[in-house]
């Protein structure tokens, strides 16, 4: 059996391959997609939000062809009903009760504007999400493995939308914004797309892989200056310490423990995907705003200032 050492210069190779196959068809975005690689590989969900038109669709279809997985897409209405998204039991002809999988059953759910749905249909797919599982009628249906929720938002339109609570937000690993092409890279996408020949996504992993990758993500070793460094970042979003002076002045509410996990985690993928055989505080400060973003809530003071979460996030590790 091959050691950690191998098994990690194996899969930089391999990442390397993949982001090569991604780009055929993806124009630029390499952050967004590095970030969504390393959501995945750490078996985390992600919340991608942007204006309409930026292929958020595109990008979460092309990785999955890349990675040999199962993909559904939900568009999410006001109208859509919790059993839409998990499915429900039905009469079949043998007068029997028969369970019809929804497209939640599949290794990537794209939940297209999240926000566009009622709070119980919201719940259900982020029960899904926690458990890994769907109940109908009693019953317990496992859901595929791997499983990968990644959801979008749309910041401009928010009449008639049910934006997702902070508790709920916190189930996902990471919050990526994604922005507009540049002058070049929109050219390009014009020159890719009004042709009538379009590249094919070659498949680098199978599922197994993916698994087989999370595994060895988990048993990355992490020096404990790297651990504490991660805690002490998150502990200065929080008011309940009288030193935290940004976090008293611009924040209402701060980070739990959930994002110390999900920087150790983001920071070992991250350090993995670049060669290294161990995390360092610089692996932690590249995931820090993706983690950090959605777990922090600014105050009125923030706001009049025109702070941003991600100014206030760089300026904590800058401290």
């Amino acid at each position: 059996m091959a050691s950690q050492v191998e098994q990690l210069d194996t899969l930089a190779s391999k990442c390397s391959e993949l982001k090569s196959e991604i780009a055929k068809i993806i124009v630029g975005q390499e952050e967004i997609v590095n970030q969504l690689l390393i959501s995945i590989f750490s078996g985390g969900h992600c919340l991608l939000v942007g204006v309409p038109g930026l292929a958020k669709t595109l990008l979460v279809n092309t990785i999955s062809q890349a990675l040999g997985l199962s993909f559904n897409r939900i568009q999410f209405t006001p109208d859509l009903m919790p059993s839409d998204i998990t499915g429900s039991e039905i009469l079949n002809k043998d007068r029997a009760f028969e369970f019809i999988e929804g497209p939640v059953f599949a290794n990537i759910v794209l939940a297209d504007e999240i926000n566009r749905t009622p709070p119980k249909t919201q719940a259900a797919l982020l029960e899904a999400m926690q458990e890994h599982n769907v109940t109908a009628s009693g019953k317990v249906h496992a859901l595929p493995n791997p499983f990968f929720v990644l959801a979008t938002q749309n910041p401009i339109e928010q009449e008639g939308t049910y934006p997702l609570p902070e508790a709920q937000l916190d189930r996902f690993m990471f919050m990526l914004w994604l922005d507009y092409p540049s002058f070049v890279e929109e050219v390009e996408i014009l020159k890719r797309t009004t042709v009538a020949k379009q590249e094919q996504v070659r498949q680098i992993l199978t599922s197994d892989d993916i698994l087989a990758i999370q595994s060895l993500i988990k048993d990355i070793p992490v020096s404990d200056n790297v651990y504490e460094y991660a805690v002490r970042l998150v502990s200065k979003t929080r008011l309940n310490k009288p030193e935290n002076t940004t976090a008293k002045q611009y924040l209402s509410w701060g980070a739990g423990p959930r994002a110390s996990q999900y920087l150790i985690i983001g920071a070992k993928c991250h350090a993995a995907l670049n060669g290294k055989y161990s995390p360092d505080i610089e692996d932690v400060n590249a995931v820090a705003v993706s983690v950090l973003r959605h777990r922090i809530v600014l105050n009125y003071a923030a706001q009049a200032e025109e702070l941003t979460s991600e100014a206030i996030i760089n300026n904590l590790i800058n401290e």
